[in-house]
């Protein structure tokens, strides 16, 4: 009889561990306690998947040894927590797929700037000419990529800390922690502490060959590692990155130094981003002069500092993805002109306190989107003019009066 793999959850994680495992000979059951959406449904009919939706079926995980988790399910969610109370190991879409690749892995975490660096390092690696696929947290997952897609020599992965909460041997070959501010904690029992023990997962595995790349800049970086013996003799290379003296034209990266003046990353966290992404090209023998030719093609994602026009003067851009402050401030950093911000949307209990200063040196005024404006008026309203919009189309047609 075959062993059954559970999944919970039936979104690009699970559906794509439920096709690995299939792939591998298991049998496969998937279960999701909302509506199984497209195109996930019908991949899922095509495969001859047995897939549940509504409820989670005790019945149905009799006898299942291995569950796979998505990452958007908490840990202490009462069938999960009953599952690990009957010795059923639960465990994360990466450590499942993990096990059935022998490639390099690059893995890639942070509270901000995941993505940005994700895309540049397999930009950087398919520059030079290397036989890379990219996933994990940004679109494909790795198990979909092992199930279907072409074999690759390294997998570059954005990871989140819920992916890395349940991994258990998943080792990445390089491990990149770019940064850690305040996010997500009531899924970590709204403990710091435990939010940062969680990103630094990525490396628990890890061994001396493998290399460890992180911010030396970061203060909770900084603290943890002067709390914890690490890395231990059996733990990593570790190379902690700094750069505290930005040149916006150029990057220097050890003995290399790169012209940033065509490249599209611009600001001092995209630079630092930058220099990650470069140092595990380097560590996978990618030469300068590639990586300069990368630097110069790199087109990034949607969203992110994305430069969208320039009407009578006044620059358009696109950073929605900043979606805590610690991106904010990274995005203000990164502005050369004075900025009309706008802002909004459902408050996490944010603290606004470390934008004071920058919004007083270069915001000019703030126009409010969303259903929670008034903290963002409480915080603000004395420093700058204040407005409110009820659409995006009309906070940008207020934007662009006040910017003129």
């Amino acid at each position: 009889m075959l062993e059954t793999i559970g999944i919970l959850g039936a979104g690009e994680s699970g559906v794509g561990a439920a096709l690995l495992a299939q792939k591998q000979g298991f049998g496969v059951f998937v279960s999701d306690m909302g509506k199984v959406k497209e195109p996930f449904r019908q991949e899922l009919e095509n495969h001859g998947i047995e897939f549940e939706e509504g409820a989670h079926s005790w019945e149905r995980f009799d006898g299942v040894k291995t569950v796979v988790k998505s990452p958007g399910i908490p840990d202490t969610a009462p069938f999960v927590v009953r599952l690990r109370e009957n010795g059923v190991e639960v465990i994360s879409e990466i450590e499942f797929a993990s096990r059935f690749t022998g490639a390099t892995i690059i893995g890639i975490t942070g509270s901000n700037g995941k993505t940005t660096t994700t895309r540049l390092t397999w930009h950087l690696l398919k520059t030079a000419g290397l036989n890379a696929a990219m996933g994990g947290n940004v679109g494909t997952s790795l198990a979909r990529n092992l199930a279907t897609g072409a074999p690759a020599d390294i997998h570059v992965l954005e990871l989140s800390s819920f992916q890395l909460d349940g991994i258990k041997s998943f080792r990445p070959n390089v491990a990149i922690l770019l940064n850690i501010s305040p996010d997500h904690l009531d899924r970590y029992g709204h403990r710091m502490e435990n939010y940062v023990a969680s990103k630094f997962r990525i490396a628990m595995n890890q061994r001396p060959e493998d290399l460890f790349i992180l911010n030396a800049d970061d203060p909770y970086i900084r603290e943890w590692l002067e709390k914890n013996a690490f890395p231990s003799a059996n733990g990593p290379r570790l190379l902690k990155v700094s750069l505290r003296n930005y040149d916006k034209q150029v990057l220097r990266v050890g003995e290399s130094t790169f012209d940033m003046q065509q490249s599209p990353l611009k600001g001092p966290h995209n630079h630092f981003n930058a220099s990650c992404a470069i140092l595990a090209a380097k560590e996978m023998g990618v030469s300068d002069e590639a990586i300069q030719q990368g630097l110069n093609s790199f087109v990034n994602a949607p969203h992110r500092l994305e430069w969208v026009a320039e009407v009578n003067g006044v620059a358009f851009i696109d950073d929605s993805k900043a979606t805590n402050v610690d991106a904010v401030q990274r995005a203000l950093e990164s502005m050369d002109r004075p900025v009309i911000w706008i802002a909004g949307g459902t408050d996490k209990g944010n603290d606004y306190s470390a934008l004071m200063p920058l919004v007083r040196q270069k915001v000019k005024a703030l126009v409010c989107l969303g259903i929670d404006n008034e903290k963002l008026k409480a915080s603000f309203g004395k420093l700058i003019p204040v407005d409110e919009a009820r659409s995006a189309e009309e906070a940008v047609r207020k934007a662009a009066a006040l910017a003129t």
